[in-house]
């Protein structure tokens, strides 16, 4: 937790920086895992998450953008709906942190030097990095395997929807959903205990509200 605050306080202090606009904020919100051990719904947090952005306006239709998300994730057979799974009974859980960097694209014009006020849909996507300590439990499980817990790292590709608009001059509120395909089918400790379908890669996916704050002077996108 102090490295995420150690995170924010370093993005704002980019604030004195002067050149084309940039937007810097936190993301709050929550998480779910979708994988081979419990629910298999695509969008219901149950887990707090932390998060820090940046963005580079480069134009009022696209954005370079940075984040940085940490959460912990559980999933427990026993709420699947599925027999199969709730019969089953493993449990997972992970502390995931992720580094992304990817474009935005703002399906209207959304000019910052412009106060009147704007609303616009917008989706992104990228490249992200992430490791997770997971511990995979079951009763069922062996002595020497039950509760161990193991590091997993590896990349995923964003896919991120959402919606925004500039509640003031200086601050942007959003609300967004991003699915992150993960390129492992392990970050739950199921590869190695042959579970579900190995075929599948694992997802997880961060929902919430994002607040930034705006900065920079009037980039050349905008009527001198």
């Amino acid at each position: 937790m102090k490295k995420f605050f150690y995170l924010v306080i370093s993005l704002f202090s980019f604030m004195g920086v002067q050149a084309q606009i940039h937007e810097v904020g936190v993301f709050l919100g929550g998480s779910n895992y979708i994988g081979d051990i419990g629910r298999t719904d695509y969008i219901a947090p149950n887990e707090l998450t932390l998060g820090a952005l940046y963005k580079w306006n480069r134009s009022p239709r696209h954005a370079y953008r940075i984040s940085y998300m940490q959460s912990e994730m559980t999933a427990n057979d026993l709420n699947s709906e599925e027999s199969s799974r709730s019969n089953r009974g493993y449990r997972i859980e992970t502390n995931l942190h992720e580094v992304s960097v990817g474009l935005e694209y703002n399906f209207f014009d959304f000019n910052l030097h412009d106060s009147s006020p704007k609303i616009t849909p917008y989706v992104a996507s990228g490249l992200s990095y992430f490791f997770a300590n997971y511990t995979l439990t079951n009763d069922a499980l062996s002595a020497s395997f039950k509760g161990r817990t193991e590091r997993r790292k590896s990349v995923a590709i964003p896919m991120i929807v959402g919606i925004k608009s500039n509640i003031t001059p200086r601050f942007i509120l959003a609300i967004e959903a991003g699915a992150r395909y993960t390129l492992t089918d392990n970050i739950d400790g199921s590869l190695y205990q042959n579970l579900g379908n190995l075929n599948n890669n694992d997802w997880f996916v961060f929902s919430g509200v994002t607040l930034t704050y705006t900065f920079g002077q009037k980039p050349c996108y905008c009527s001198q």
